[in-house]
Protein backbone atom coordinates (compact mmCIF):
# COMPACT_ATOMS: atom_id res chain seq x y z
CA UNK A 1 0.00 0.00 0.00
CA UNK A 2 2.75 2.28 0.95
CA UNK A 3 4.85 1.81 -2.42
CA UNK A 4 1.17 2.76 -4.82
CA UNK A 5 1.66 6.05 -2.22
CA UNK A 6 4.91 6.58 -3.44
CA UNK A 7 4.75 5.46 -7.30
CA UNK A 8 2.15 8.02 -7.58
CA UNK A 9 3.69 10.31 -6.29
CA UNK A 10 6.50 10.15 -8.48
CA UNK A 11 3.95 9.98 -11.38
CA UNK A 12 2.92 13.61 -10.48
CA UNK A 13 4.47 16.13 -12.32
CA UNK A 14 6.55 18.18 -10.49
CA UNK A 15 5.67 21.55 -9.06
CA UNK A 16 7.07 24.64 -10.87
CA UNK A 17 9.03 27.19 -8.34
CA UNK A 18 8.15 30.70 -8.61
CA UNK A 19 10.67 32.95 -9.48
CA UNK A 20 11.61 36.59 -8.77
CA UNK A 21 11.95 38.58 -11.95
CA UNK A 22 13.46 41.67 -12.02
CA UNK A 23 12.34 44.82 -15.07
CA UNK A 24 14.22 47.79 -15.52
CA UNK A 25 12.84 50.66 -17.72
CA UNK A 26 15.05 53.13 -19.86
CA UNK A 27 14.39 55.83 -21.43
CA UNK A 28 12.29 57.57 -19.66
CA UNK A 29 12.21 61.23 -20.45
CA UNK A 30 11.13 63.01 -17.19
CA UNK A 31 10.07 62.37 -13.75
CA UNK A 32 6.20 63.57 -14.78
CA UNK A 33 3.41 60.45 -13.33
CA UNK A 34 3.86 57.43 -12.85
CA UNK A 35 5.46 54.05 -14.49
CA UNK A 36 2.90 51.19 -15.05
CA UNK A 37 4.53 47.80 -15.55
CA UNK A 38 2.70 45.11 -16.35
CA UNK A 39 3.93 41.29 -16.61
CA UNK A 40 1.21 39.45 -18.80
CA UNK A 41 -0.04 36.36 -19.85
CA UNK A 42 -0.96 35.82 -23.44
CA UNK A 43 -4.85 35.87 -22.02
CA UNK A 44 -4.05 39.12 -20.77
CA UNK A 45 -1.49 40.98 -23.03
CA UNK A 46 -2.86 44.22 -24.32
CA UNK A 47 -5.37 44.51 -21.17
CA UNK A 48 -5.51 46.72 -18.35
CA UNK A 49 -5.63 43.92 -15.67
CA UNK A 50 -2.17 41.51 -15.37
CA UNK A 51 -1.54 39.29 -12.74
CA UNK A 52 1.70 40.94 -11.95
CA UNK A 53 2.09 44.49 -12.52
CA UNK A 54 3.47 47.27 -10.41
CA UNK A 55 3.36 51.12 -10.59
CA UNK A 56 6.10 53.07 -9.78
CA UNK A 57 7.42 56.91 -9.33
CA UNK A 58 8.66 57.96 -12.73
CA UNK A 59 11.83 58.86 -12.70
CA UNK A 60 14.13 60.58 -15.39
CA UNK A 61 16.49 58.13 -17.09
CA UNK A 62 15.08 54.70 -15.76
CA UNK A 63 13.52 53.01 -13.01
CA UNK A 64 13.63 49.66 -11.73
CA UNK A 65 11.24 46.92 -9.74
CA UNK A 66 10.93 43.40 -8.92
CA UNK A 67 8.21 41.27 -9.01
CA UNK A 68 8.37 38.43 -6.49
CA UNK A 69 6.95 35.01 -6.54
CA UNK A 70 6.39 35.10 -10.69
CA UNK A 71 5.78 31.27 -11.95
CA UNK A 72 7.60 29.84 -14.52
CA UNK A 73 5.97 30.02 -18.02
CA UNK A 74 5.76 32.66 -20.79
CA UNK A 75 5.05 36.27 -20.92
CA UNK A 76 5.26 39.90 -22.37
CA UNK A 77 6.31 43.06 -20.40
CA UNK A 78 4.20 46.29 -21.23
CA UNK A 79 4.96 49.46 -19.48
CA UNK A 80 3.56 52.96 -20.07
CA UNK A 81 4.35 56.43 -18.76
CA UNK A 82 1.10 57.79 -16.58
CA UNK A 83 1.36 61.14 -17.38
CA UNK A 84 -1.54 62.15 -16.37
CA UNK A 85 -2.31 60.03 -13.53
CA UNK A 86 -5.96 58.29 -14.82
CA UNK A 87 -4.54 54.86 -15.03
CA UNK A 88 -4.32 54.04 -18.48
CA UNK A 89 -2.64 54.93 -21.98
CA UNK A 90 -3.63 57.93 -23.30
CA UNK A 91 -4.51 57.56 -27.23
CA UNK A 92 -5.10 60.65 -29.91
CA UNK A 93 -7.63 60.19 -32.19
CA UNK A 94 -6.13 57.34 -34.36
CA UNK A 95 -5.32 55.33 -31.67
CA UNK A 96 -2.02 56.47 -31.21
CA UNK A 97 -0.34 56.43 -27.84
CA UNK A 98 -0.11 59.98 -26.38
CA UNK A 99 1.94 58.68 -23.65
CA UNK A 100 5.64 56.89 -23.90
CA UNK A 101 5.10 53.39 -23.55
CA UNK A 102 7.37 49.93 -24.52
CA UNK A 103 7.59 46.49 -24.41
CA UNK A 104 9.47 43.28 -23.45
CA UNK A 105 12.45 42.38 -26.05
CA UNK A 106 11.88 46.17 -27.40
CA UNK A 107 9.97 44.78 -30.44
CA UNK A 108 9.20 46.95 -33.54
CA UNK A 109 5.75 49.03 -33.86
CA UNK A 110 4.97 50.30 -37.02
CA UNK A 111 1.35 49.70 -37.55
CA UNK A 112 -0.13 49.17 -34.07
CA UNK A 113 0.94 47.29 -30.43
CA UNK A 114 3.16 44.29 -31.37
CA UNK A 115 1.74 40.21 -31.06
CA UNK A 116 2.49 38.52 -27.94
CA UNK A 117 4.76 36.45 -29.72
CA UNK A 118 6.80 39.52 -30.80
CA UNK A 119 7.48 40.70 -26.96
CA UNK A 120 7.00 37.07 -25.28
CA UNK A 121 9.72 35.69 -23.02
CA UNK A 122 10.33 32.48 -21.52
CA UNK A 123 10.84 32.65 -17.49
CA UNK A 124 12.13 29.85 -15.62
CA UNK A 125 12.61 28.76 -12.21
CA UNK A 126 16.10 30.84 -11.75
CA UNK A 127 15.56 34.69 -11.17
CA UNK A 128 15.04 36.84 -14.18
CA UNK A 129 15.55 40.32 -15.06
CA UNK A 130 14.81 42.14 -18.36
CA UNK A 131 15.77 45.89 -19.61
CA UNK A 132 13.32 47.49 -22.20
CA UNK A 133 12.71 51.32 -23.61
CA UNK A 134 9.81 53.51 -23.48
CA UNK A 135 9.34 54.70 -26.83
CA UNK A 136 8.07 58.00 -26.79
CA UNK A 137 7.19 58.57 -30.64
Amino acid sequence: MKARFFLGLLALPSIACATTFGVTVTNIPDAVGTIRIAVCAESEFLKPDCKYHAVVQASAGQVNTTFPDVQPGVYAVQVFQDRNGNQKLDQNFFGMPKEPLGFSRNPSMHFGPPSFADAALSLGAQNNAISLALRTK
